[in-house]
Parts: structure tokens; sequence; C-alpha cells
């Protein structure tokens, strides 16, 4: 009889519970439910553990239970609109956005402050139906972790109907190295040899694999070099 009595607080408490998160969520925005910055993903979270409890443990008081999600809501939306107002407080509490490639480089030392493997970085670029980084004039990681992909102007989006052509090439470029390791089966993928590579890398003024961060290959046999020693300056993103 006592566990009946407990599993009808519990079901009372999520029926009454959750209409009020939905409606403290859907306050504090849209941004809360899309994209998340840190502060906004931590609002969330928080949210979620308050109501977890409550829901979990019968024990809890019901009432302090939706005075925290009113009150975590409300601190919220406060801050959202004073990052609004106030550019240098919004910085110190979200994340800055980062260049990670400018004209089909990687930027190393942004790669390695936000953490981010190469891999990492390919993969969002997929995402973008960008195979080639030799395609991209700036990439950028976003606050919420999004990649924006700004193309070359010959790269740009158009319609086969716009270029009259029914089977365009497609550029892909194939990692051949990698944090100064070879992958000679790519090389041989493309009948080529560590001979032709280190040819081609000497052109370029770079003598050894262990001094490249990052290389490819497209079918056009084209090499594109990221090195790992750079001295690039990235411009100044705002948000």
């Amino acid at each position: 009889m006592e566990t009946l009595k407990e599993l009808a607080v519990v079901l009372g408490r999520i029926l009454t519970i959750l209409p009020l998160v939905l409606f403290m969520t859907l306050y504090m925005g849209r941004r809360s439910i899309g994209q998340l910055p840190v502060f906004d993903f931590l609002a969330i979270i928080t949210l979620g553990a308050v109501v977890g409890a409550d829901i979990a443990d019968p024990n809890i008081e019901h009432i302090h239970t939706a005075f925290a999600v009113i009150v975590i809501a409300i601190f919220q939306k406060l801050i959202a609109r004073l990052k609004i107002h106030n550019r240098k407080i919004g910085r110190k509490l979200t994340l800055e956005p980062v260049v990670v490639i400018q004209d089909g480089t990687f930027i190393i030392k942004n790669i390695n402050r936000i953490q981010y493997s190469i891999d990492n970085i390919l993969t969002m670029l997929r995402e973008k139906d960008v195979f080639d980084i030799q395609e991209v004039h700036l990439a950028i990681v976003e606050g919420s972790g999004n990649l924006s992909v700004l193309k070359k102007a010959p790269h740009t989006t158009v319609t086969r109907k716009d270029l009259q052509i029914s089977d365009p090439n497609v550029s892909i470029g194939y990692p051949v190295i990698v944090e100064g390791k070879l992958y000679e089966t790519v090389l041989h993928e493309f009948s080529l040899n560590e001979q032709w590579l280190m040819k081609e890398m000497k052109s370029k003024g770079i003598h050894r694999v262990e001094d490249v961060f990052f290389a490819s290959i497209n079918r056009e046999q084209q090499l594109m070099i990221t090195e790992k020693q750079q001295n690039l300056s990235t411009p100044q993103l705002f948000h």
C-alpha cells in the first residue's frame, strides 16, 4: 500500500513538473532548445538534474523543485539579456568563435586551443559537403561547437543548370599525412610513391614528413600541405 502511494506521488510530480519545465524552457528562448552556448547548456543540465531528483525522490519537497525551475529559467533569461547589452560580459560567459582553416590551411594553434582533432574538423567539413580543404576560404568553429564554412569563390554553390554541365568533377582531398605520420596506402591508391611525395614537398620548401601537420591529395594529384610551424595572422571575429 505504501509503495502504491509513493508511485502515485511520482506520477503526480511528473504530470505537474513536466508542463512547468516545458513552459520555462520555451520562456528561456529558442537558443536553449537548438544551439546551446555554454551558459545555456549549463542551465539545461541543471534544470534536468533538479527535475530528475524531484521525480526520483518523493522525500524532496515538490514546491522547492518548482521554485528552483522557475528561478533557473529567470536567471538564464537575465544572463541572456545581459550578454546582449554588454559584449564584454557576453564574451566572458560564452565561447568565442575560432578560425580553424584559412585559405585552405589549418590554423594549428587555434585547433589545439579548442582541443579539436583533425578528424573532428574533417568530419564537420564533410557534413558541410566539403571534401577538400583547398576549397575553403574560412572555416570557423562557433561558440555552439558548430562549424561555419565560407568557400572560395570558385567553389561556391551553384546548380548544374547554372554551369550547363551534367557531370561536374568533384574534388575530394584524401589525407596522406596526419600530424607527421605518412599513410603510404593512400599514395598507392593513386599509383604514387614516397619519392613523388618528397619531390612535391621539396618544391614547397618542406623536407621532412615530420614537419607536416596535415597533407591531402586529390584526383588531379594536387598536394595540399599544412606545416606544423606557422606564422599566420587570422582575422578577429566578433559575436
